[in-house]
């Protein structure tokens, strides 16, 4: 029998983004709203704001900015007419000196107006296009949110933040690699093309079995491991930044926006 999520893989992206704000739908976002581009989102002081800005600069991979908030307005009207950034993620990390303190399913009650909010592309985007093309994703199939490593690959350091990049993994045909390339290389605001293909130890992962956010994906013997840029870098910077409050999506669980998945900049067009 279809369950929720199963619905709203048929729905369009304001009706998710309904779900969401109402609190029906309080889990990971991937499958959902075909055609347009999800967000991390990382919300701090204005007084952080450029050496953030200057850290997602200087990374753009991991760090794809499609947003910026004006300082104290919650909401980000370049993204969608309606969008809320108080309401409209499932569910939130809170982090207070560098440590995860709770996780919130709103932040009305935490909004302060000194902060800025920055919306950065998501894989989940290109992941209708890998799913059209006939690739099998266990996450999604299984209703699991993906999984998500810190790694030995180090980011470009700005002010307090740097650390090491985040990576999503999911397993791919060994004989499709060249074309799972060419699909996600199409979406660069969601990551674009993988960074690392086969041995996950070559980038500091001991064990695949055992994410640092998500669930475990199961790799056959005719697949390959391979691993795309995440936008919970910044949350790895976050810690070691240990900012007095930043607020995040919690990790697989994003902000749905109104814009197109194919679209060379993230700005909806006023109708």
């Amino acid at each position: 029998m279809p369950n929720f999520y199963d619905n709203l893989r048929h729905a369009d992206q304001k009706t998710v983004r309904g779900a969401i704000r109402s609190g029906a739908y309080q889990d990971h976002t991937a499958g959902l709203a075909d055609g347009y581009l999800q967000a991390n989102l990382v919300i701090l002081e204005d007084k952080y704001a450029l050496d953030f800005m200057r850290f997602c600069q200087r990374n753009p991979k991991p760090c794809p900015v499609v947003g910026v908030s004006d300082t104290g307005i919650p909401m980000m009207a370049t993204l969608g007419q309606d969008i809320d950034i108080r309401t409209d993620v499932p569910s939130y990390n809170i982090y207070r000196h560098g440590r995860l303190a709770e996780s919130c399913s709103d932040i009305k009650a935490l909004w302060q107006n000194n902060m800025v909010a920055f919306a950065l592309g998501c894989s989940f985007t290109f992941e209708h296009a890998i799913l059209r093309a006939g690739f099998p994703l266990f996450h999604v199939t299984h209703n699991r949110t993906v999984p998500m490593f810190k790694t030995t690959i180090a980011t470009v350091e700005a002010g307090p933040f740097g650390g090491p990049m985040v990576v999503s993994m999911r397993a791919i045909a060994a004989d499709r690699l060249d074309e799972v390339q060419a699909i996600s290389a199409q979406f660069p605001l969601a990551h674009g093309s993988p960074v690392h293909w086969g041995d996950p130890a070559a980038i500091g992962i001991d064990d695949i079995a055992a994410p640092d956010w998500g669930d475990p994906t199961p790799v056959g013997d005719d697949e390959l491991a391979v691993f795309w840029a995440c936008g919970v870098t910044p949350q790895a910077a976050i810690m070691r930044a240990a900012l007095p409050l930043c607020i995040t999506h919690k990790p697989g669980q994003m902000l749905i926006t109104d814009i197109s998945d194919a679209a060379e900049t993230p700005v909806r067009v006023a109708t």
